[in-house]
């Protein structure tokens, strides 16, 4: 028979329940997988948000095509996950010409170096929602697309899957030293002008505009966010997908 302070205890959970204040810690199994369709070796980065957990020590190899699958954290989680290419290093050191995180193997919290393409995750929130969008605010690298299995709701595929170093303006261009384009620097990369970055006088909706330089991230990838009050007309509502797959180069 239980004690009177168990009775007690047990009393105040089922109230709190009843009230609404007491809600499960942990939600369904969830895994998160990392695909590199690359025809060359990755380094994917990932960088929880303050408070939240280092997932995979924040970063690892991941040869040409092929992939990683880990458990995602059974609690709110949320954070970033970009491609880091032309990595060099030995043991814990790394630098990588794009996405670089402090010369580390695991960025252990830090984030990439832009440019970088994104992917945004937000898992467990709400009713065990999960969202997802892929950024091109910081610039862009290698394409990705995210993509949930088995989940309910409205849980598109969101992408940014052309090759932008293709076709990204000279003045936007990262080259490497023999001269090839790495990658596509954002605006605010290129000119670090209040405008361009949507600071100061710019940090809000009303006075952070679309730029000729969003607007050639836009046209190229229209499902992605451009600059930092852009809101993609896509929009989605998925509900405890059993997998989340971030897929670079696709």
């Amino acid at each position: 028979m239980a004690s009177p302070k168990q009775q007690l205890l047990l009393l105040l959970a089922t109230s709190l329940l009843g009230c609404g204040l007491l809600v499960a810690a942990d939600y369904a199994p969830m895994t998160l997988t990392v695909v590199n369709n690359c025809p060359f070796p990755v380094w994917p980065g990932i960088q929880a948000n303050s408070g939240h957990d280092v997932l995979e020590g924040g970063g690892f190899f991941l040869p040409a095509l092929s992939h990683k699958s880990f458990p995602a954290p059974a609690h709110p989680w949320s954070g970033r996950i970009w491609a880091r290419t032309g990595c060099a290093g030995s043991g814990a050191q790394l630098h990588c010409a794009t996405g670089d995180c402090g010369g580390r193997l695991q960025c252990g919290g830090l984030g990439g170096a832009a440019p970088a393409t994104l992917a945004q995750v937000s898992l467990h929130h709400g009713a065990d929602q999960t969202s997802y969008g892929v950024s091109v605010v910081d610039g862009f690298n290698v394409g990705l697309s995210v993509t949930p299995h088995e989940g309910r709701g409205n849980c598109p595929v969101l992408a940014c899957r052309k090759n932008l170093t293709d076709t990204c303006p000279g003045e936007l261009q990262l080259r490497s030293p023999a001269g090839a384009v790495l990658a596509c620097k954002s605006g605010c990369e290129a000119f670090r002008t209040d405008e361009l970055c949507c600071r100061n006088m710019y940090n809000s909706p009303r006075t952070c505009r679309a730029s000729k330089y969003s607007e050639f991230f836009k046209r190229e990838c229209p499902q992605a966010f451009t600059y930092a009050h852009d809101s993609p007309s896509l929009t989605h509502d998925c509900a405890a997908p059993r997998e989340l797959k971030v897929i670079f180069c696709h």
